[in-house]
């Protein structure tokens, strides 16, 4: 006997930039990114189904636990998303049970308020990022915990940092620190295969086709990175600001999906 697909009416994503959405699309045409991709795809099957998204980019998790839970709890979502920690993880001062205590306290809440609550575990992103490298233990570290918490609260994950396909870097934007559309796309179809969405399946983990050889030196990549995209990131960080200074979330109120959004 097959199971009756679970029906969501109203979907919540918190989070920073990569629930936002940067890196599919742009702040021009509009970001789309795994969070949208995952709405469409669930409103196929529930086309009642309304959704809001709280992200903004920068946020570290204790900002998007001061900021969003609230707001998120006043909508009584049936499904949530929480996902954050890489900007802590990015930052000189790190603490990972700190960091987890945040994503912890909005599992906790979101789940006491009925909601089905999906996280993800994060990539090696060292593999993306070699000058990264020295960070890696903070990456496993994270997710370590991300796990525990998750079970302790029947929070479903997506444990894509268990596949080395998500480190391929023509999942990446030219900026390595998000996800192009490929990579939102897959971001999507891994939590839709966590949450069991029919249709969703194992896809997501394998790996792309081998690529051409490389015509660009690779030294001369990783330095021409580091001038476009490490060198202005650094700036901000030692100026005090953040890429979401002065943002707000893209879709704060639960809203139904536009009718061409649905494919």
């Amino acid at each position: 006997m097959t199971a009756t697909p679970v029906r969501f009416s109203r979907f919540v994503a918190l989070g920073d930039s990569q629930t936002e959405g940067v890196g599919d699309g742009d702040d021009t045409t509009g970001l789309r990114g795994w969070a949208d991709r995952l709405a469409e795809q669930l409103a196929r099957d529930n086309p009642e189904l309304r959704y809001a998204n709280l992200a903004v980019r920068g946020r570290v998790a204790g900002q998007v636990h001061a900021e969003q839970l609230a707001p998120a709890l006043a909508m009584r979502p049936d499904l949530a998303t929480v996902v954050a920690g890489v900007n802590d993880l990015l930052r000189p001062r790190f603490d990972a049970d700190e960091t987890v205590g945040h994503l912890e306290a909005m599992f906790a809440a979101l789940t006491a308020g009925g909601a089905l609550v999906a996280t993800l575990t994060f990539p090696d992103v060292t593999r993306v990022i070699p000058l990264a490298r020295p960070v890696r233990h903070r990456l496993v570290a994270l997710n370590d915990r991300i796990r525990t918490a998750a079970r302790r609260h029947g929070v479903v994950v997506a444990e894509i940092g268990d596949h080395e396909a998500a480190s391929d870097l023509r999942l990446w934007s030219a900026d390595r620190l998000h996800t192009g559309p490929l990579g939102h796309e897959r971001i999507a179809a891994a939590v839709a295969q966590a949450l069991a969405l029919p249709g969703s399946d194992d896809a997501w983990t394998r790996p792309l086709p081998a690529p051409p050889g490389h015509g660009t030196n690779g030294v001369a990549r990783e330095l021409r990175w580091a001038a476009e995209f490490l060198g202005p990131w650094l700036g901000r960080r030692l100026r005090g600001r953040s890429s979401g200074d002065d943002r707000t979330a893209k879709r704060p109120a639960l809203v139904p999906l536009a009718p061409d959004a649905i494919m």
